[in-house]
């Protein structure tokens, strides 16, 4: 039986304003609502630029509760629209404790829960640590009206481990609310080599898992980060179905069939051949020679 989807991208920058960058995702969603998107993804911390790139301690004051109060403004546009929103927000969960969360608003308005950020980066640029406790509510999967959904944020992304539980989990789609660039001062060669790093783990966790995957990142430039846009759609068997620019601004809708899952795991029963009674030791940090 098939099971069809349409999910829509919002790929766009943003700027110092919470409350422009809120409306500008809010008119971005009724664009692509508009075209018959039935989901919607918006990109990792859409309603602030990327602080992360310092370590400031004013940027704390960005946080909000979850719910709170963008979710109770997405929450009406929702219900208005008829769509699922997925919406990346800095969450202040008490005094002195932030998260990196994602929260799932229903096509009714309905606060379905969030996902917190479990794996949390610490380089160059991304000084994810000194904001983002991680979370600790684990992987999380959203009974929306339109599809079973799973949400993993950005770093999470490299992580196949995740994918593969939430998977198990019943997710339906893999999506990825992300913001990921590349530093001005690097060569075109590790550029494009990052780029294609970061797509490709990604699309393997289509195949592995038998899943579609949404990724929505961010574009522009913020201080010293030029952000890759590059937002995609794969397949259950990772071929890209749809693929954004790298430095414009991009709505897109696409349609999901979602009962391809079905084909492609009956055709390559990789959950059927899985050793699960050999993967203990996955749980250790590093398997040291003896």
């Amino acid at each position: 039986m098939d099971h069809k989807v349409k999910v829509g991208l919002v790929q766009m920058s943003c700027t110092f304003s919470k409350e422009e960058n809120l409306a500008k995702a809010i008119a971005q969603v009724r664009e692509v609502a508009a075209q018959g998107a039935q989901i919607v993804c918006l990109q990792e911390l859409f309603t602030s630029l990327y602080f992360c790139d310092v370590e400031d301690y004013a940027n704390f004051l960005l946080a909000e509760s979850i719910p709170g109060p963008s979710t109770d403004s997405l929450s009406l546009v929702a219900k208005e629209l008829n769509v699922v929103i997925i919406a990346s927000l800095f969450e202040k969960r008490a005094q002195g404790l932030y998260h990196n969360t994602t929260a799932v608003l229903n096509a009714d308005g309905e606060y379905l829960g969030k996902y917190r950020k479990m794996h949390i980066p610490d380089d160059p640029g991304f000084y994810e640590k000194f904001y983002f406790t991680p979370g600790d509510m684990g992987y999380k999967v959203f009974e929306t009206k339109y599809a079973k959904i799973g949400v993993l944020i950005c770093w999470d992304q490299w992580y196949p481990e995740a994918a593969r539980i939430t998977a198990l989990m019943g997710a339906e789609i893999l999506f990825y609310p992300t913001a990921i660039g590349w530093a001005s001062t690097q060569e075109v060669e590790t550029n494009t080599e990052q780029y294609n790093a970061w797509q490709t783990i990604q699309r393997s966790h289509a195949i592995a898992n038998g899943v579609h995957v949404v990724s929505v990142n961010r574009s522009g430039v913020e201080g010293e980060l030029k952000f890759w846009g590059g937002s995609f759609i794969s397949n259950p068997f990772g071929t890209v179905l749809y693929q954004a620019s790298h430095t414009e601004e991009e709505n897109h809708v696409h349609e999901l069939d979602l009962s391809l899952s079905d084909r492609y795991r009956t055709h390559w029963p990789f959950l059927r051949d899985r050793r699960i009674d050999s993967y203990a030791p996955i749980t250790k940090r590093y398997i040291d020679g003896e």
